[in-house]
């Protein structure tokens, strides 16, 4: 067996994954949000791999009376414009047009057919045939069922169907989301309340991760914000209607010497006057530990009475926990057994617990929610997605749902059963 040239083990692929062709159908543009588990992944699986990541092709449009429509088609454009990139990491970025009408079976044909050309053509351009292709968005089914995969593979990331971005009925979004269950050889799950409400069987808990290194570092501070007085509240990751604005108001009113550090892109519906409220707007995200190297609490203001933040995963509360800063935040379900963390249900308690923070917070406690997430990497989880993919492969290929429990255990992977509903 062929050694590598630095190393004395076999040469095996570095993520358990090589050869292959990956299309990935994201939730997200590669060009505006905050990394999600996809960009981290398959960056890496992209080392040995040949990987298309598909921009969101949207679950349909936002009403257009709300504030952000015109501000999502704008933002759209500018992606459409760049059309098929090769980026940095070594994988192409492709924005399809499309026609987000999914509540018209005749415009949802027309998308298709649209869609399917343009993609088979892309594919061709990128040398791509027979891929693993991986769906991220329930609308992206129509286009999945048409590409002649090697695989399919389903993450179910969010609550879909109460997603506020889109006007699409309920109902067509939960049929979407079942039909792509159905075709799926696994259903990966990145929240643990998704997970373990799921009802199908062939089903993995892909927790989220961190780039533990990057946001340990005590990085430089960033000029830009040293003039901010202390103490600081930080938040950053794209801002919309999962924020939690009149808290938010009502501490920067009562607590006028704390100052909120909040970065990244907003939406209309957060508009907060307050002079001791500052947004940045977006930070690269090489440079995001020079900003959180400011923060003296990492707060996350999420709003508490919505069913789709009740869902949430936030990558960004393993990115505080990984630069060992104190944290207050909203419950989650996905966190409420994570140590180091200070939650809260009213103002009252957002307040106490900063406080308590400012004052009690010791190097014990940093050192306890760094080990938390010390080794929950995303080197680690792409390992275990290649393995997990190369296994599934490995199988007959008429029975990749049937098997995807065997394959799962025989990687050696942490599979575990379907929970009964809570």
């Amino acid at each position: 067996m062929k050694l590598s040239s630095n190393s004395k083990t076999p040469d095996v692929p570095l993520y358990g994954l090589r050869g292959e062709s990956i299309v990935c159908f994201a939730g997200e543009d590669w060009w505006y949000h905050h990394p999600h588990s996809k960009n981290h992944l398959l960056k890496r699986l992209a080392k040995e791999n040949r990987v298309l990541f598909v921009n969101s092709i949207t679950m349909g449009l936002p009403s257009i009376s709300n504030p952000d429509f015109f501000l999502k088609i704008r933002r759209k454009l500018r992606s459409l414009v760049r059309w098929l990139r090769k980026v940095p990491e070594g994988l192409y970025v492709f924005t399809p047009v499309s026609f987000p009408f999914y509540g018209s079976p005749v415009l949802r044909k027309l998308n298709q057919i649209l869609l399917v050309l343009q993609l088979r053509l892309v594919m061709l351009i990128c040398k791509i045939d027979k891929p693993i292709v991986w769906a991220a968005i329930p609308s992206a089914v129509d286009v999945v069922e048409q590409l002649g995969a090697k695989m399919v593979v389903y993450q179910v990331s969010d609550k879909y169907d109460a997603n506020e971005d889109s006007a699409l009925s309920q109902n067509i979004i939960r049929e979407m989301d079942r039909r792509l269950k159905q075709l799926a050889a696994v259903v990966m799950y990145s929240g643990r309340k998704l997970y373990e409400e799921s009802e199908v069987p062939h089903c993995y808990f892909l927790e989220q991760a961190v780039d533990f290194e990057h946001f340990a570092r005590e990085a430089p501070e960033a000029p830009e914000i040293e003039n901010i007085p202390h103490p600081v509240l930080g938040y950053f990751g794209f801002m919309d209607y999962v924020m939690d604005v009149p808290l938010i108001e009502e501490v920067a009113t009562r607590r006028p010497d704390w100052h909120w550090l909040l970065i990244g892109r907003k939406s209309q519906l957060v508009q907060i006057p307050h002079s001791n409220v500052h947004f940045t707007g977006p930070v690269p995200y090489a440079s995001l530990p020079r900003f959180v190297r400011h923060m003296d609490v990492c707060v996350l203001p999420w709003r508490k009475d919505h069913v789709f933040t009740s869902y949430g995963s936030a990558i960004k509360v393993r990115e505080y926990l990984a630069s060992g800063r104190p944290i207050v935040m909203s419950f989650l379900y996905e966190y409420r057994n994570t140590p180091g963390i200070r939650t809260y249900q009213t103002t009252e308690e957002f307040i106490a617990a900063v406080e308590d923070a400012l004052q009690n917070d010791t190097k014990a406690d940093r050192y306890l929610r760094q080990d938390t997430v010390r080794d929950c990497t995303w080197e680690a989880r792409a390992r275990q997605v290649g393995e997990m993919f190369r296994k599934l492969l490995e199988a007959p290929q008429t029975k990749y749902c049937a098997m995807a429990d065997v394959a799962l255990s025989e990687s050696g992977i942490e599979h575990l059963q379907p929970l009964p509903r809570v």
